[in-house]
């Protein structure tokens, strides 16, 4: 048995992170190589998620990085602290023993735990009440149902609760599923005559998890099991999360005896991130992957999109991928190039969209593209933002709501304001108002972003 010194680890880090950016995290750091017997390489992981996920997923890439390193043919073990002394059984066989009891058929991120949320104001109370449920399972809110659209952060919440739970008692007995597997299992049951076991499974557990609840629509027999699976765990002080992208009574085709059984716990709503908490989520993100950002890299990302937090990590990663291709650090001016493709936000045939105007007034009056869209008051900042909600409204078709959340998540009257300031100080002041012409014939002209001088005072 050889051991492997702190050498083949720093090569290996270096290895990973060249060839795979992807998959790299930041706390692939805390994994240790223990040793090297028989042909196959130890890998110690202390977190019994991380470990899962790394059996899983991560094996082909660890293995390849481990040949090239070595420069051998050797294969990759994951091991738990349980058998960091214990021989190594046949490759490639799982390390289960000591693992904790969770039944687990949606993969657990180590990347969705409470640490890694970012807290907005579109998902405070959501986040307060999965850390009231994670530190007291069935004692807090029972049942907790969480529900938003898409890409919102609600499955980080299952995960998080799960990972937290699991973490202050490895002997909890856990199930984590999506309601699709719930239902094929249901059905599966059925036709093989094994419903004892269905039943033992799902309601023999101390939290039961289940997203996407939402899908239990239309299916009568799936329903009338699942409210007595769920009777029989809310009678017995079993905790139980669910998702949704609906609340329960917005559910079509759910009987009402579910839907009073959903609302007797606390339902809470995940809403779309504001400006300043897609930064925050953009700058997580960078960090977890062991990215260098620049901070009008999230700011800008974060000003074009405002969907979901899906689409935001997407644009990350094309930020990231062609960083990675060009062989270049990121950059302000490779996200933009980065992000070309989508530059068709809120605009039709011929029209600027919000980030076109965004760009022309930074230029001009050149200020950054953070103070412009932050909550910063000042006269030097607040007269572009105002040229820009003006702009906006002049030449884009989003309503005054709409521009008012893009710039910082002001209401419909901030915007108003800034239309009247912006009309009155045109009137009277003649330079201003050929100033705000010139952004606005531009604008009128040239699709892409205006190519004007900075302002000289």
């Amino acid at each position: 048995m050889a051991r492997l010194g702190p050498d083949f680890a720093r090569q290996f880090n270096e290895h990973l992170r060249r060839h795979h950016p992807e998959m790299c995290r930041h706390w692939f750091d805390d994994i240790e190589p223990l040793d090297l017997e028989g042909g196959t390489v130890r890998m110690l992981v202390r977190e019994p998620v991380q470990l899962r996920y790394l059996q899983r997923c991560c094996t082909r890439q660890f293995t390849e990085a481990v040949q090239a390193v070595t420069g051998r043919l050797l294969a990759i073990r994951f091991v738990g602290p349980q058998d960091e002394f214990t021989a190594s059984p046949e490759p490639g066989e799982p390390s289960t023993e000591g693992l904790p009891r969770l039944d687990e058929q949606m993969l657990l991120s180590p990347d969705y735990t409470f640490d890694n949320f970012v807290v907005g104001p579109g998902n405070r109370l959501a986040h307060a009440a999965a850390m009231a449920v994670a530190g007291r399972p069935g004692r807090a809110y029972n049942p907790f149902f969480v529900h938003g659209g898409v890409g919102l952060g609600k499955t980080h919440l299952l995960q998080a609760i799960t990972q937290s739970i699991l973490r202050a008692d490895r002997t909890a007995r856990i199930c984590y599923i999506s309601c699709g597997t719930f239902t094929d299992a249901f059905h599966d049951s059925v036709r093989a005559g094994r419903m004892t076991e269905f039943r033992d499974r799902f309601r023999n557990v101390d939290v039961l998890v289940i997203d996407d609840i939402h899908f239990l629509s239309k299916r009568e027999q799936t329903q009338e099991e699942f409210f007595h699976t769920f009777n029989a765990l809310y009678q017995a002080g079993r905790q139980m999360v669910l998702s949704s992208d609906a609340a329960p009574q917005d559910i079509p085709d759910l009987e009402e005896r579910l839907t009073s059984r959903f609302n007797c716990g606390l339902v809470a709503r995940v809403d779309r991130p504001c400006f300043e908490t897609r930064v925050s989520i953009l700058r997580n993100k960078a960090q977890m992957l062991n990215l260098p950002v620049p901070d009008d890299v999230p700011a800008y990302i974060a000003a074009r999109i405002d969907s979901n937090i899906r689409e935001l990590e997407g644009a990350l990663a094309k930020v990231r991928g062609l960083a990675h291709a060009m062989g270049c650090p990121i950059t302000l001016e490779l996200a933009k190039t980065a992000l070309a493709a989508d530059s068709g936000l809120g605009r039709a045939v011929g029209q600027p969209n919000l980030q076109i105007i965004v760009d022309a007034v930074t230029k001009f009056y050149d200020v950054r593209l953070t103070d412009l869209l932050s909550k910063r008051r000042h006269k030097s900042i607040a007269l572009p933002r105002q040229v820009c909600m003006w702009l906006a409204r002049r030449h884009t078709r989003f309503s005054l709501e709409e521009i008012g959340g893009y710039f910082g998540g002001r209401d419909h009257t901030t915007v108003m304001h800034a239309i009247r300031t912006i009309d009155a100080r045109r009137q009277s002041d003649h330079r201003f108002n050929g100033e705000v012409e010139r952004l606005d014939s531009d604008l009128s002209t040239n699709p892409a972003p205006a190519d004007v001088e900075s302002r000289t005072t």
